[in-house]
């Protein structure tokens, strides 16, 4: 379920609390003689990670301290947040020899060689940060260096407070089809559609990165 007003809390909450103690009688309870059970997590929608700043760029929000910063950008990126307690620079991973590590500092050649004396080999590392000396980019075959805002900057929608979404047609299941009619002929439609999906980095209420997703580069628009 996903919900963005205060009847989130006035109405759906204690319905739910409702259904799940068994009291509620009314509805879908009553048609299948719900007698109660099951659960929920609530999670609120972490706010965009970019925002402009008053030169009409865009820029890291003020909202995110750097744990949060780190979580948003291992989800992004397909890496788990798992912070080394050794190594400063192993904020998550996505194999055992592949890193992730975001960061606000700009990123110098001796920053960043100070890093690679640090790596054992065969180890891979993405490095996300706002800024970065030119000489960087390619200074180390095992190191990516990134800046967070082009990182992000196509794959998010920012500043939405509504419902719209791209939507796009899902792979048909030849078993999940609604017959229609147009003129005198029936016709087999999808009765599913994909809603792409969404860049957008979940926090639940104790600050952990909850679920994130890709969405597709150019999707159908459909209203």
């Amino acid at each position: 379920m996903v919900e963005l007003g205060e009847h989130c809390h006035t109405h759906i909450i204690p319905r739910m609390k409702k259904v799940i103690d068994g009291t509620d009688q009314g509805g879908i309870s009553k048609a299948v003689n719900w007698k109660g059970g099951g659960g929920f997590r609530y999670y609120r929608l972490a706010p965009s990670l970019l925002e402009k700043d008053k030169w009409d760029n865009w820029v890291i929000s003020k909202e995110y301290n750097a744990a949060m910063l780190a979580a948003a950008m291992a989800k992004h990126e397909g890496f788990v947040y798992n912070p080394d307690e050794t190594l400063y620079w192993k904020q998550g991973r996505s194999t055992e020899k592949d890193y992730i590590f975001t960061t606000t500092n700009f990123i110098t050649v001796e920053y960043l060689d100070g890093i690679h004396e640090e790596m054992a080999p065969g180890e891979s590392l993405l490095l996300c940060c706002k800024s970065y000396q030119e000489a960087c980019a390619d200074r180390y075959s095992n190191i990516t260096v990134k800046k967070i805002p082009n990182m992000l900057l196509g794959r998010c929608e920012f500043g939405r407070d509504d419902y719209s979404l791209n939507i796009a047609d899902m792979p048909v299941d030849p078993d999940s089809r609604e017959v229609v009619t147009v003129g005198s002929e029936p016709v087999k439609r999808s009765s599913r559609r994909k809603v792409s999906k969404n860049q957008s980095i979940l926090f639940d209420e104790g600050g952990e990165a909850a679920n994130t997703d890709d969405r597709d580069e150019d999707p159908e628009k459909r209203p």
